[in-house]
């Protein structure tokens, strides 16, 4: 019986993998922030719409964290008041009350994004 030796080599791709994967989870967080977005804009009251139109989602990559704002002089007070009466399906915490219930598609929105990186 003969054995024979064979050789490897192992390419270290570290650096370059890291940085597609922390592309990836910010792309998966904006689109999490996205669905997060168009989930509450069904709860926003609706007076003339401004409110619901000045909603956006944005990213930081560098601290991998992502945002759902909106950007009216009155959504705070809106989102906060308990007491104002809105149409049917509209309501305070517009934004708040969706995060629980949307949380796992954000996760698995973020996941896929990954799992598509390391193809």
């Amino acid at each position: 019986m003969r054995v024979t030796a064979q050789r490897a080599h192992l390419h270290w791709n570290g650096p370059q993998v890291s940085a597609a994967l922390r592309q990836a989870a910010a792309r998966g967080a904006l689109l999490g922030a996205e669905h997060v977005l168009q989930s509450s804009r069904q709860k926003v009251p609706i007076a003339e719409g401004t409110l619901e139109r000045s909603g956006a989602a944005s990213v930081d990559e560098q601290q991998l964290t992502a945002a759902v704002s909106y950007d009216t002089p009155y959504a705070r007070r809106v989102h906060e008041d308990l007491n104002a009466r809105h149409s049917p399906g509209r309501s305070a915490k517009y934004l708040e009350s969706v995060l629980p219930q949307e949380a796992a598609t954000v996760q698995a929105l973020i996941a896929a994004q990954i799992r598509r990186a390391l193809r």
